[in-house]
């Protein structure tokens, strides 16, 4: 008899088990249909191509962007010190491939971006006194950045060329 009484709990205890399964999966299905109503309800938009973002952002991602360049540019010219530093005859090639265009190229997008990086720091070091902390003073501080940027950058430029 007992026997037969450990079977019938253990089947009652597994019926309930599975009862709860089930359950717990109809309480997943649902609960992800009231989710998903929600998520129908926003607009999705994976293509960043499509973003419209304002002038505030897209300075600030270039300061970023040029900060990096900065970095890989100086590791680059430190490089080429120690090379120019190792022996008179590394320092005859060096001056040599430094005359090519390419290098001047390469030298110049080094400069521009600390120009760019230079203006937008300073931009940041204004906006930290409070001058500019606004909408409007945002956008045309962004503005600013992006003129004189673009002046220093032609300049940089032009005087290499010359």
């Amino acid at each position: 008899m007992g026997a037969h009484y450990a079977a019938q709990s253990f089947t009652f205890a597994s019926i309930q088990l599975f009862a709860s399964a089930v359950d717990t999966k109809q309480d997943r299905l649902t609960s992800n249909r009231r989710f998903a109503t929600v998520k129908n309800n926003r607009p999705v938009n994976l293509d960043i191509s499509t973003i419209s973002l304002p002038i505030t952002a897209y300075v600030s991602i270039t300061h970023r962007i040029t900060g990096v360049i900065l970095l890989a540019g100086t590791l680059v010219l430190l490089w080429l010190l120690d090379l120019s530093l190792a022996s008179e005859q590394s320092f005859n090639e060096l001056k040599e491939t430094l005359t090519s265009p390419a290098v001047t190229v390469v030298i110049w997008g080094i400069l521009a971006a600390l120009a760019y990086h230079c203006v937008a720091g300073i931009r940041h070091l204004i906006m930290d006194t409070g001058i500019g902390e606004t909408l409007e003073g945002g956008r045309l501080g962004a503005k600013l950045v992006v003129a004189i940027s673009a002046v220093l950058i032609i300049a940089i430029g032009g005087y290499l060329l010359w």
